[in-house]
């Protein structure tokens, strides 16, 4: 006789927990007790929900399973980068990273294992998509990393953002709740506003979001504002242009009332011209936008080359004489390939 094949608690709602506990003649405050054991406190079993009696506890766990992740390999880079291999419980891996700068730590989390997308300048572009995850599982890592920032830093997770593996808008229901269940008090607690979703600009998703009303703020990996060029290296481009993107991403500001963040690299010999600085100029000028210009991180054949910092300051200098915000982002963890866009898991 075959075993019958166990639920993911971590899919059900706290009423459909209280649901089931009433179903199976039990008190429905029940639910709410493994509701907060669940993802308050992000146990790893029913064994540790304590205030459950142990005829419950087992009777949990012949209906159901928590799916959690380990944490296969932790790598510390010389800068204090943390990156994790971490593995789901089917056994496939994605990676996640803590970037820690002055007081505050970043959570770099992954939504999708591969990615489908085909950037042609990042890492992951070159491993399959393999599934997306689940609400938990991006949620997981959150807390792995929250442990590492207080282990590590001694003070819990400043910030977060979507920008590991995977196109966060292609797994768009998982991701949203797991936002939720971090912001949650009856999760992590944290503010939406520390948290940002990085996406290669997908039109018709991006109003999606801002239709619902979302607190965290919108990044772009943009790279160019010039269609031919950007179409080069970001497939995405040839069935969604930078003038889609445009209309899309002034409906999110009109709706919501939130700039938007460009994430830009400079290449050598592709986007260090006067040209492709120009068109970013206008391209900002557009909506209300900052820009992040973005240290390249290397991934092996030598196809994309940082330009140079001479390059790097013209594009401040032109950015700032219209009056347009722009930061430069140096990479961290780049001895262990945690950088922005060498997650490939090469462990």
């Amino acid at each position: 006789m075959t075993k019958p094949i166990k639920k993911d608690i971590r899919a059900y709602s706290k009423e459909a927990l209280r649901a089931f506990f009433v179903a199976n003649g039990q008190q429905a405050f029940r639910g709410n007790q493994v509701y907060e054991w669940l993802w308050k406190k992000s146990v790893h079993s029913f064994d540790e929900m304590t205030n459950l009696s142990k005829d419950i506890r087992s009777f949990l766990d012949t209906h159901f399973t928590i799916n959690h992740i380990a944490v296969d390999t932790m790598q510390r880079s010389s800068d204090g980068t943390v990156k994790n291999a971490v593995r789901l419980f089917d056994g496939l891996v994605v990676e996640s990273v803590l970037i820690p700068t002055d007081s505050r730590t970043t959570a770099c989390v992954s939504s999708q294992v591969g990615c489908a997308m085909g950037c042609t300048f990042c890492a992951t572009a070159r491993l399959k998509k393999q599934r997306n995850l689940n609400p938990d599982e991006i949620y997981d890592q959150v807390v792995a990393i929250n442990k590492e920032s207080e282990l590590y830093y001694g003070h819990k997770l400043s910030n977060i953002v979507f920008m590991g593996m995977g196109e966060p808008l292609l797994n768009y229901e998982n991701v949203m709740k797991s936002i939720a269940m971090i912001t949650s008090d009856e999760g992590l607690g944290m503010s939406p506003r520390r948290i940002t979703l990085s996406t290669v600009g997908i039109p018709k998703m991006i109003k999606k979001m801002a239709d619902a009303q979302v607190k965290f703020n919108l990044a772009v990996s943009l790279h160019s504002a010039i269609d031919s060029m950007r179409s080069k290296m970001m497939p995405v481009n040839e069935s969604s242009n930078l003038d889609e993107l445009m209309e899309a991403l002034q409906y999110w500001h009109n709706t919501t009332g939130n700039r938007i963040t460009f994430e830009y690299i400079i290449w050598k010999n592709i986007n260090d011209n006067q040209e492709a600085i120009d068109a970013l100029v206008a391209y900002c000028k557009r909506v209300p936008a900052k820009v992040n210009l973005i240290e390249y991180n290397p991934i092996d054949d030598g196809l994309f080359q940082q330009a140079s910092a001479a390059m790097t300051n013209r594009y401040i200098t032109a950015l700032e004489q219209h009056h347009i915000i722009v930061n430069v982002r140096r990479s961290r963890g780049k001895d262990i390939d945690a950088a922005c866009g060498q997650l490939a898991n090469k462990s």
